[in-house]
């Protein structure tokens, strides 16, 4: 009797489909597909349209004179040259540049402080976090209002402690009214600030606390050997959004001391106000405005190029 093997099935009618094939060669590398210019178009339009274009019209107008009323007529390098001779703009540069340092001096440390703290796992610390974020839904405005009524000689909180206060005129001295700025932009801006260390010190791996716990490290060498060095990047980050909104800062020195007392308040931003819209000098304001933005830009650049935030490629924070 003859044995007859059994027939295999017959494929499917269709095409078979192809085999998945690995690399090439070991050096083989897969492409990432990167977004086409048009995805950036919408952002650079507007970015054109509303930063560029202003700026370039500000600058025109730097070398110009114009009350507002008629045409700007050419006046060459006269307002730069008065700019550099004012000794109110001297200064007002000196005070723009000391309310940074002292802003980044005082909202570095808390900042992180809290940001560390608010990354933890304690109890309530979400209800305690969202409270301290308050401050962050506020405007400078809103804020500037309420720290002058807080702080009012006559009916705020200095006159029912004049055991501390003195004669409560905080803002009638140059110390004081540069105090009470520092404090206020501090009360205002942390927040923000230690979101983003809070956001970055829950990137850094737990690993690296059990190595160094294992390590006999205690809370203060972790946070000072562990938690520090991974968020370089966000501190220079930070530092720089500091530099920027200290130098530019506006209603908040309008609104508190308007300049005072005396010129001992008047910041660059603030100058700029009284010489464009008060003195009506349009010329002169665009002058010290195109200053303003040449010095933040310099002081960022140099942040970064000191910090070496511009050599970072590609590294994520705690890796």
């Amino acid at each position: 009797m003859v044995s007859v093997s059994p027939t295999p099935p017959l494929a499917k009618d269709g095409p078979r489909p192809a085999r998945a094939r690995g690399p090439a060669g070991p050096g083989a590398r897969r492409r990432t597909g990167r977004p086409g210019i048009g995805w950036a178009l919408p952002a650079v339009v507007f970015f054109a349209l509303f930063a560029v274009v202003p700026l370039v019209l500000v600058a025109v107008l730097s070398f110009t004179t114009w009350s507002g009323l008629g045409s700007p007529e050419f006046a060459g390098f006269d307002n730069w040259v008065t700019l550099f001779q004012d000794p109110v703009m001297i200064k007002s540069l000196w005070l723009s540049v000391l309310l940074t340092v002292l802003g980044v001096v005082v909202q570095t440390p808390l900042s992180i402080l809290l940001g560390v703290w608010a990354a933890g796992p304690q109890r309530n610390r979400a209800v305690l976090s969202a409270v301290f974020f308050v401050p962050l839904l506020l405007s400078a405005t809103a804020v500037s209002v309420l720290w002058r009524a807080l702080l009012d000689p006559n009916f705020g909180v200095p006159a029912e402690a004049e055991w501390l206060f003195g004669d409560g005129n905080l803002l009638g001295s140059r110390t004081g009214a540069i105090s009470v700025l520092v404090l206020v932009s501090a009360w205002q801006y942390t927040p923000l600030h230690a979101l983003i260390y809070q956001g970055a010190t829950r990137a850094i791996p737990a690993v690296l606390y059990q190595a160094a716990e294992i390590d006999g490290a205690g809370r203060v060498r972790q946070f000072l050997h562990v938690t520090l060095p991974q968020l370089r990047n966000s501190i220079i980050t930070s530092v720089i959004l500091m530099v920027v909104g200290g130098l530019t800062t506006f209603d908040t020195v309008l609104i508190l001391t308007q300049g005072g007392p005396g010129t001992d308040t008047t910041i660059s931003a603030y100058y700029m106000y009284q010489k464009a819209f008060k003195g009506f000098e349009f010329g002169a304001g665009a002058a010290i405005a195109l200053l303003l933005v040449l010095v933040a830009t310099a002081v960022s650049l140099v942040v970064v190029r000191v910090s070496g935030y511009d050599r970072m490629a590609g590294t994520k924070e705690g890796m």
